[in-house]
């Protein structure tokens, strides 16, 4: 299987780039455990002014980009790795390209949408 429609195009690059995002999240997820975890009762004033804090809302999109990535490479390796013409005959390359298009397809939209959430009105008090 050629690698073209790879995030990189290259297998050590996109190898890379799983284990890199994987970081990014696994800090982000400690980061948000750890505040609940020194929060007791966290209320909307509290977790709006920690989510909006320019920190929280740079890592959060660092995440968000992470988080992309990740399953971009994930979901291709497993699309390449198993909807396979040995696997399901002449059909597969048909299934992975529909299968791939719906991936990039909902990747994008939760980008957009979680980078509207951090960065548009999306934690904000409404306006009475």
């Amino acid at each position: 299987m050629k690698s073209a429609t790879g995030l990189t195009g290259s297998g050590s690059r996109d190898w890379i780039v799983q284990r890199i995002s994987a970081v990014v999240l696994a800090v982000y997820s400690v980061v948000m455990l750890g505040f609940f975890l020194t929060h007791g009762n966290v209320g909307f004033a509290e977790w709006s002014g920690f989510m909006n804090s320019l920190p929280m809302r740079l890592f959060s999109l660092v995440a968000i980009i992470a988080l992309a990535g990740h399953a971009w490479v994930g979901m291709w390796t497993v699309f390449t790795d198993y909807i396979t013409t040995s696997k399901l005959g002449a059909k597969a390359s048909g299934l992975r390209l529909v299968l791939q298009a719906l991936m990039i397809i909902a990747i994008f939209v939760y980008l957009f949408w979680g980078i509207m959430i951090f960065w548009g009105n999306g934690f904000a008090a409404p306006v009475v």
